[in-house]
C-alpha cells in the first residue's frame, strides 16, 4: 500500500511540474509576450549601440584635437609672434586716381530689384 501511495504522489508531482512548465512556455509564446521580449531586446541593443557610438565620437574628438595640436606645432602656429603685423590696407586692389574709369564711387546707389528691366 505504501508503494502505491508513493508512486501516486510521485505521478501527481510530476504532472503538476510538467503542467507548470508547459503553461509558462505557452505564456512566453503569446504574441504580447513575444512583442514585449523583442522590444526589451531592441532597447538593450540600442543602448549598447548608443554607448559605443558615443565612445567612438569621444575617441575621434580626442584624436582630432591631438592631431590638430601636432599640426599646429609642425607649422609653427603655436610659436609666439616676435614682429608686428603690417597695418591693414583700406584701398581697393585696382584703384588708380589718375584714370577716371578706375575711380571708386562710394556714393553710387544700386538697385537690387530683380524685376527691373535691364
Amino acid at each position: 500500500m505504501f508503494r502505491r501511495t508513493f508512486w501516486f504522489g510521485t505521478g501527481v508531482a510530476a504532472g503538476v511540474w510538467a503542467t507548470t512548465k508547459v503553461n509558462r512556455k505557452l505564456k512566453q509564446l503569446t504574441p504580447d509576450s513575444l512583442a514585449a521580449t523583442a522590444a526589451n531586446k531592441a532597447l538593450d541593443v540600442g543602448a549598447r549601440v548608443r554607448d559605443r557610438a558615443v565612445g567612438f565620437a569621444l575617441d575621434v574628438r580626442d584624436n582630432m584635437a591631438q592631431r590638430e595640436a601636432e599640426l599646429d606645432d609642425a607649422l609653427g602656429l603655436n610659436a609666439p609672434v616676435d614682429r608686428e603685423l603690417p597695418a591693414l590696407r583700406h584701398h581697393t586692389a585696382i584703384e588708380n586716381s589718375k584714370d577716371p574709369k578706375y575711380v571708386v564711387d562710394d556714393h553710387a546707389t544700386y538697385s537690387y530689384n530683380r524685376n527691373e528691366d535691364h
